[in-house]
């Protein structure tokens, strides 16, 4: 048992999760806010690779309610990360997270990259979005949370590992100090007590009101004053709208499927767009098939009387890599959880309206193994 334990999960940690229900570390900060992140690598043509451009994206496909925004950053080698990133607090149970980010690389502006490219790589996971509102207590007895499992990332310039290194950083000089005390397993008081005023606290700050502002005001109204929110903390270190709050968790989000129409995505071309099924497989994941499933519900019922009835089954398209699907077996609606092709994004765990869906940590640690991604 080491003196103190940091945990450095990243976002929705399974570990943390429990650590942060069973010492209250959220009783005084607002709900923690996720996105979901997809990414491919692609191999493209030279005349089409510019090495180090980088560029970032927001709006369409999506409309003016749906946050979110896109990225295409250029290696070495010919190789693109394409990426697209949606705010799980979006509202129309019927967007699929996925078939949206295969409609964003057809636009114009984009789809000309990867003109005789070749896609090589697909993976998925969330991204703390809450903030310096969101963040829970850091400390308790015999440990810490450091980097995304904390939420330390800054959304607006979509950075996190600097933060994750730093927030380490800073831990470690704590333990240090306390193991130097002849301490241990008790709380660093000093480390959660500092992170505010240090580097971390310096970078969340500034941008705190971004997502609040986009969440309330949608694309373009919220964007626009989240800049100007950014450019006076900048300058003044001062904002008009003080500290906002979140308003709600994002499993709380979701409207009742009768206040919307299903959205109908066209087929994929297997050239541009692609299904699920061959996403999954350049994950490169695996789960043995007979492993005990590490997608639990906790009330079976209400998946049927809720999440299918109410909501028209959301995970069916909230989850990128198809684990879930509502199925009729002998004149039943049946839901079928296929664990073997998680991605480990965690979106399930954060989306689902009624909260009835827990990830856990699978057997033998399986699960995606991303290459260069």
């Amino acid at each position: 048992m080491g003196k103190y334990v940091l945990f450095s999960e990243g976002a929705r940690g399974s570990l943390s999760k429990q650590l942060i229900a069973k010492f209250k570390l959220d009783e005084n900060c607002q709900p923690p806010k996720f996105g979901i992140g997809i990414k491919e690598l692609w191999q493209i043509e030279p005349e089409n690779h510019k090495a180090g451009l980088v560029q970032h994206a927001f709006g369409w496909p999506l409309d003016n309610n749906v946050g979110g925004g896109a990225f295409l950053y250029h290696f070495e080698d010919n190789i693109v990360a394409v990426g697209h990133v949606i705010h799980l607090d979006y509202k129309d149970p019927y967007l699929s997270p996925f078939d949206e980010f295969q409609r964003f690389k057809t636009h114009p502006a984009i789809r000309k990259t990867f003109k005789g490219a070749k896609r090589t790589s697909f993976g998925a996971r969330v991204i703390s979005e809450g903030g310096w509102q969101s963040v829970p207590k850091l400390s308790f007895a015999g440990g810490a949370l450091i980097g995304c499992a904390a939420g330390l990332v800054n959304l607006p310039r979509i950075k996190g590992s600097h933060n994750a290194i730093l927030s380490g950083m800073l831990a470690a000089e704590k333990v240090a100090q306390a193991i130097g005390d002849g301490r241990s397993s008790d709380e660093l008081v000093a480390y959660n007590d500092s992170w505010r005023t240090s580097d971390v606290g310096k970078d969340l700050k500034p941008v705190r009101n971004v997502k609040p502002l986009w969440s309330r005001f949608g694309t373009i109204w919220g964007v626009a004053l989240g800049g100007f929110d950014m450019w006076t903390n900048s300058l003044f270190n001062l904002s008009i709208f003080g500290t906002l709050k979140h308003k709600t968790q994002d499993a709380n989000s979701l409207e009742p499927a009768a206040k919307h129409q299903k959205i109908n995505y066209e087929k994929p071309d297997n050239v541009l767009s692609f299904d699920r099924a061959s996403s999954v497989y350049l994950s490169n994941t695996n789960h043995e098939e007979d492993q005990p499933a590490h997608l639990h519900l906790n009330n079976v019922a209400l998946q049927q009387s809720s999440e299918f009835e109410i909501f028209d089954g959301p995970s069916t398209r909230y989850c990128p890599a198809g684990v879930y699907e509502w199925s009729e077996i002998e004149g039943k609606n049946t839901y079928i959880i296929n664990a073997q092709n998680c991605l480990h994004c965690k979106t399930c765990d954060i989306k689902d309206p009624n909260k009835n869906i827990n990830w856990v940590t699978p057997q033998g640690g399986e699960g995606p193994l991303y290459q260069d991604m």
